[in-house]
């Protein structure tokens, strides 16, 4: 039986729909049993996808220069590449800082928040820079399936990967796309 190879990451998003997709549970291990290795997760050591992975799964908006890096690393390494969740399909909730200046986001989020003693905006080589505007994936790179929902469903996730294991073009209709 041929591996199919799974790497995801999340970039700017709550982590839900990596909840969601742990939500399989059993469903999950089945898609082990039936050729899926999970190679790189932001939960495990291994998190770059190694090239020629099957699919890569990302979650979350592209907020900064690092997130961009991590969504055209992911396009380049993966066969196919699936946008997770509202923030990766559509933007999100994230982007409504694309109207509200940087500046002024930075300083209520780390200086003058009523909880904030002694703030002030971290900097450095390991932070990532605020893009001027927080995007959808495919406004950075192209997107091959698109699984939406806040967060998406595990019924969702189950059936993309398992479409993908049987060889078939995922379709996600009918309960698969509904809103609760």
């Amino acid at each position: 039986m041929k591996k199919i190879t799974l790497a995801s990451d999340w970039l700017e998003g709550c982590a839900g729909c990596h909840m969601s997709l742990l939500d399989m549970d059993e469903r999950l291990v089945e898609l082990i049993n039936e050729g899926l290795e999970i190679t790189a997760t932001p939960i495990t050591d291994l998190k770059i996808p190694a090239p020629g992975t099957d699919i890569g799964v990302l979650e979350g908006a592209v907020a900064t220069d690092h997130q961009e890096e991590v969504a055209r690393l992911f396009r380049e390494r993966c066969k196919i590449l699936v946008a997770l969740g509202d923030c990766a399909v559509f933007g999100g909730i994230n982007t409504m800082r694309n109207y509200i200046p940087t500046e002024e986001l930075l300083k209520r989020g780390y200086i003058t928040t009523e909880s904030t003693v002694e703030g002030k905006i971290p900097q450095g080589p390991g932070i990532g820079k605020h893009l001027k505007k927080c995007k959808a994936l495919n406004e950075v790179v192209k997107v091959d399936f698109y699984i939406p929902g806040c967060p998406p469903s595990a019924d969702a996730i189950y059936r993309v990967l398992k479409d993908v294991l049987e060889g078939k073009t995922p379709r996600l209709k009918d309960e698969l796309l509904k809103y609760d």
